[in-house]
């Protein structure tokens, strides 16, 4: 029997059907999870207060059965739940509510969800057009009215507005990442722009990655990048990084000369093996891209630098302009060498910024214009904030704190005192 019979039998189960069964399996078992946590949660602050009793020995904090049922909209669907309600005997002056961390009072739909609006705006999706969208997601309707998904936007704005301004005062980076993402926006009734938004990443000295800025920007200019600097200085972020990573973008590195002239300077390996790549006709380069990582993958400089004037010497006859794009930042594609080797994996590329704007920088090609700038702008800063919650730490954390003492590396281990 062929395979499209197979696939075409009318008694085959429809893979929807599956689907809905699981999703409703999910959904059930998500409810009774969330219910048995905030119960034990509920217990938890009541036995913590078990003391308080009045002058006949019984307890003025007791369980009073539940409040009324309501739906939160999560990224499974709508979960209903029921959070137990708490009876307190004491005069109103010295009762202090429960507020429960995992169901806040006025919580109406889990974080995943809110996550999962920005992304569908940032594909094209009008406001108007949400609920047939998440509805097809979700399963079933959130309810959202264009209105509201409107305010919404509003309001990630203002946090956006708020969370540029804060304070960077007693913070220091050891290390930074920058890069540059574009997205359409609408500048009339059809007209069309590139919006470039630049995203600043850095390092603390525990090897915490943290958002350090999300901005709206002139392509990548380095008045854009220019601006962006000298406004988290000004926010009190004093002290230059050890090390900047980036790409070939000329705006950054200008900026960076200026402003952090203390501040070493990291190329990405992926974007300049790249660059170097497409000046290479297409049969040479798998020989050329392994030749390319035999560079960078090299225990020490010197070996690094072997491979690197091997490429060079054998390349530069034919292939002279793949050869400059190489050579033009020799020093900048090494600067790795001179810090700690448990480091050297997030230095050698922008990939601590790449993977989590991967697919954000993917989802500009399908958009058709995702509103104003200001409003692109909240969106890309909403995904960037979920995503910064589940970046790792840098290995080799304990390192950093000589490498912002300024210790010495060589070949990526400490240099012993003499």
């Amino acid at each position: 029997m062929s395979l499209h019979a197979i696939t075409d039998r009318t008694d085959a189960p429809a893979d929807h059907d599956a689907n809905d069964v699981l999703t409703e399996l999910l959904r059930t078992g998500a409810q009774r999870m969330l219910a048995a946590a905030i119960e034990a949660e509920v217990a938890d602050w009541i036995a913590a207060r078990r003391d308080l009793r009045d002058d006949e020995g019984r307890r003025l904090i007791v369980r009073n059965g539940h409040q009324p049922e309501r739906s939160i909209q999560t990224g499974i669907g709508p979960i209903d739940v029921r959070k137990p309600r708490i009876h307190d005997r004491r005069p109103s002056t010295e009762r202090e509510p429960f507020e429960s961390v995992l169901l806040p009072r006025y919580v109406r739909r889990t974080k995943s969800l809110d996550v999962l609006i920005p992304y569908l705006y940032l594909r094209g999706v009008s406001t108007g057009d949400f609920n047939e969208a998440l509805q097809a997601i979700l399963g079933t309707s959130p309810g959202l009215s264009a209105s509201t998904i409107t305010r919404m936007i509003g309001g990630w704005q203002d946090e956006q507005r708020e969370w540029a301004s804060r304070s960077l005062a007693e913070k220091e980076y050891a290390y930074v990442w920058a890069d540059g993402v574009y997205f359409n926006v609408r500048l009339g009734d059809s007209d069309t722009a590139k919006q470039c938004i630049l995203v600043l990443m850095g390092a603390t000295a525990d090897g915490t990655k943290e958002l350090i800025a999300v901005t709206d920007g002139y392509r990548e200019s380095k008045a854009s990048w220019l601006e962006l600097i000298r406004d988290v200085k000004r926010r009190g972020l004093v002290i230059d990084p050890k090390l900047a990573v980036g790409d070939g973008a000329l705006g950054f590195w200008a900026a960076v000369r200026e402003i952090w002239p203390a501040t070493r300077e990291q190329r990405c390996w992926v974007h300049k093996t790249m660059n170097v790549l497409n000046r290479l006709p297409k049969s040479m380069q798998p020989k050329a891209k392994a030749r390319l990582h035999e560079i960078w993958q090299a225990e020490t400089r010197k070996e690094a630098l072997a491979a690197f004037d091997g490429f060079v010497e054998d390349y530069e006859a034919k292939y002279p302009k793949a050869v400059e794009c190489l050579t033009k930042d020799r020093d900048a594609l090494l600067a790795f060498y001179d810090f700690p080797a448990e480091h050297w994996r997030h230095l050698r590329t922008t990939n601590p910024i790449e993977s989590t704007f991967a697919t954000i920088r993917h989802r500009h090609k399908r958009t058709k214009g995702n509103g104003s700038r200001a409003a692109c702008l909240a969106m890309v800063f909403k995904l960037a904030q979920a995503a910064e919650r589940s970046w790792r730490r840098l290995n080799g954390r304990e390192q950093l704190t000589h490498v912002i003492r300024g210790v010495q590396f060589i070949d990526g281990a400490r240099k012993l005192a003499a």
